[in-house]
């Protein structure tokens, strides 16, 4: 395992993180497989474990405390991610401060989420909606400065609406938070024209989330593909999405190098891109751990691969179920 360095928290942390969504806010979930996943992970060395208090109501914070429990060796970087007071997702431009994230309401799910991995300390807390409008309100300055001088955050975060890559760059150029999440994969390559410079520029750390845009570049979708009812994936791959992305997909399959798989080749993609800090894919078999960590001891792909996968950039535009 490779480690970069977390922006100006000057943190090493694995380019390749854990992304534990799935394992509480998807159908099929099992707490024992998911535990056993999350260990693996640390035992190749993975130091980075992004979550939030939407997955699952707080539970994949209480799977995170468990392995924080069986590691107490080790240094294990953990993120959560604050829900909007309106628990609408994804933020609108006309959402205000006090619908999403009013001071008290912040206060109130830091400690939820302290309690439900039962740590003193976030390393990393991000509001999991975004305006940059809100950046404007000294409530806010205000309210995240005293939970970090109180010692219950050390850094804070964003993580930006799907496909509004420009609704965070205020937020960066403040100087006031630490890391930015947001999408970054073979279709979702926007976040280099002004994003991702930025965070460069700003020393931020660039949390790369949904590296197979959730599901299609792993390459095991179909037009024919279905999944249980209330699994959150039925609302994303309506068949006006689901019939373009396997489209594209199809025409990647060819390109997979010898040995390697199609999700091992479209995370290669992310970490060749030296401004991305990690990578968090979401895994809840071991064997998809295994195979997803591996990726960091592979070589970068060939320039010629390289230069035909950046041709797959796919610029979207929000719709209703674009959440």
């Amino acid at each position: 395992m490779k480690y970069r360095r977390f922006g100006k928290m000057g943190w090493e942390v694995s380019e390749v993180g854990y992304g534990m969504w799935g394992m509480a806010g998807w159908s099929g979930s099992d707490d024992e497989e998911s535990l056993a996943s999350l260990q693996r992970a640390v035992d190749l060395g993975c130091n980075f474990f992004d979550t939030a208090w939407g997955y699952g109501s707080g539970h994949s914070e209480e799977l995170l405390g468990k392995l924080l429990k069986a590691n107490p060796g080790k240094r294990l970087y953990i993120a959560t991610k604050i829900p909007p007071k309106n628990f609408t997702w994804p933020s609108r431009r006309e959402f205000t401060l006090d619908d999403c994230f009013p001071p008290d309401h912040i206060e109130d799910y830091v400690h939820r989420s302290l309690k439900n991995a039962d740590v003193q300390t976030f390393d990393l807390m991000q509001f999991h909606t975004w305006e940059d409008s809100w950046i404007e309100d000294d409530r806010l300055i205000k309210c995240m400065e005293s939970l970090r001088s109180q010692g219950l955050v050390s850094a804070w975060g964003i993580s930006i609406n799907r496909w509004e890559p420009w609704n965070g760059i205020k937020a960066v150029r403040s100087g006031l938070i630490e890391a930015v999440q947001y999408i970054y994969n073979i279709f979702d390559q926007n976040p280099e024209d002004e994003l991702l410079p930025a965070c460069q520029e700003m020393d931020v750390a660039y949390i790369a989330r949904v590296p197979f845009d959730e599901g299609t570049l792993t390459g095991t979708l179909t037009l024919d593909s279905k999944w249980p009812e209330g699994d959150w994936r039925n609302t994303y791959f309506v068949p006006e999405n689901l019939t373009a992305s396997v489209e594209r997909a199809e025409r990647l399959k060819p390109l997979v190098p010898p040995g390697s798989s199609m999700a091992q080749m479209a995370l290669r993609f992310i970490l060749d891109n030296p401004m991305i800090t990690t990578v968090i894919p979401g895994m809840r078999k071991l064997r998809h751990v295994e195979s997803n960590l591996a990726v960091s001891d592979q070589p970068p792909l060939p320039a010629a691969l390289y230069a035909e996968l950046k041709k797959f950039r796919w610029d979207r535009k929000p719709t209703k179920w674009s959440q």
